[in-house]
């Protein structure tokens, strides 16, 4: 299908947008194509299968991203939320969101790269046929991160405000990150890993399959540093290795039912002590660090490559936008 440039204001009902708005109406532009340094003085809403690629581009309103669309913004500004629907993707990089960011069930990805946003929340997949990703590169998120499925990474300096919350994910790591409130990752499919990074509150790992790593010699992804927790850390009914290795947890690490035992360094620093550590895992030979199968992001850079990559395309094939 031909694809043209096209950046309209059109009135359109509650039963077009994905999410009305409390109006259950308004001026909304769509985009397809290309556009620059101007301001859209409303919502801006992606169609389904379409393309829209923005450099420094400001949007006062809300923007939706349809199914199948994509959105790439560079150097831009929203001031209002972002909703990625089914099979969506959104990738913003050096740009400000002003309001939260929502990742619908089914829907592709999320890529942050310096930005600004919001809570960011990732809905569960249910019975999508496309599991998602959440990936932050030196993002700062104001507000709570809540992902109930896909790949989750915090990475490379991203501060988030408030609380992070998974449950059934694939994974959930942080690396290099700062959590300014309570971590929580329950029931993930490959497990968790935090390397580098500092959680101010209390930590939490239950129910995950895969392992769980904190700091460096694990098996789950390379890591050169330990972490900080600013609070209590309990890892319990993991299914795969766990192991806490150079972290500091200035309160009490509490480790049991996992399978096999946690094994837990003796270059730790625990002030309240471990609660739960078996006799034998009470030491992890230094030197001796386990291989890693694979670096676990690999596989969201290329999705997410990929898709900007595709996104770019289709948006320059249908020309400059008429802003």
């Amino acid at each position: 299908m031909r694809r043209t440039a096209a950046l309209t204001i059109a009135v359109v009902t509650g039963s077009l947008l994905l999410w009305p708005s409390a109006a259950n109406a308004g001026l909304v532009t769509h985009c397809v194509g290309t556009g620059g340094a101007v301001t859209v003085p409303n919502d801006l809403l992606v169609p389904a299968g379409e393309s829209c690629a923005l450099t420094g581009t400001v949007i006062t309103g809300n923007v939706t991203v349809a199914a199948g669309a994509n959105l790439v913004i560079d150097g831009g500004r929203t001031d209002g939320t972002i909703r990625v629907a089914a099979d969506g993707y959104l990738d913003a990089r050096a740009t400000t969101i002003g309001g939260t960011v929502v990742l619908a069930s089914g829907g592709y990805g999320l890529f942050l790269k310096n930005a600004a946003s919001g809570a960011v929340t990732v809905r569960p997949k249910g019975t999508a046929p496309i599991d998602g990703f959440l990936f932050t590169e030196g993002a700062r998120i104001t507000g709570t991160v809540n992902a109930q499925g896909g790949e989750v990474r915090l990475g490379e300096s991203t501060e988030v405000t408030g609380n992070v919350t998974s449950s059934g994910t694939h994974y959930t790591d942080l690396h290099d990150s700062f959590v300014d409130g309570t971590l929580s990752v329950l029931n993930s499919g490959t497990g968790a890993v935090v390397c580098g990074s500092a959680v101010r509150g209390k930590a939490t790992f239950a129910g995950n399959v895969g392992g769980v790593q904190l700091g460096p010699n694990g098996v789950l992804d390379s890591c050169a540093s330990g972490g900080y927790f600013g609070g209590d850390v309990s890892v319990a009914n993991t299914t795969g290795a766990t192991t806490v290795d150079d972290t500091i947890i200035d309160g009490q690490l509490t480790v049991h039912s996992n399978d096999p035992a946690a094994v837990i360094a003796a270059n730790n620093r625990i002030r309240r002590g471990v609660a739960g550590a078996p006799p034998a895992a009470a030491a992890l030979r230094q030197g001796q660090a386990p291989a890693v199968t694979a670096p676990r992001q690999d596989t969201v850079e290329e999705r997410a490559e990929q898709r900007r990559t595709t996104a770019v395309r289709e948006a320059d094939a249908a020309g400059r936008a008429n802003l």
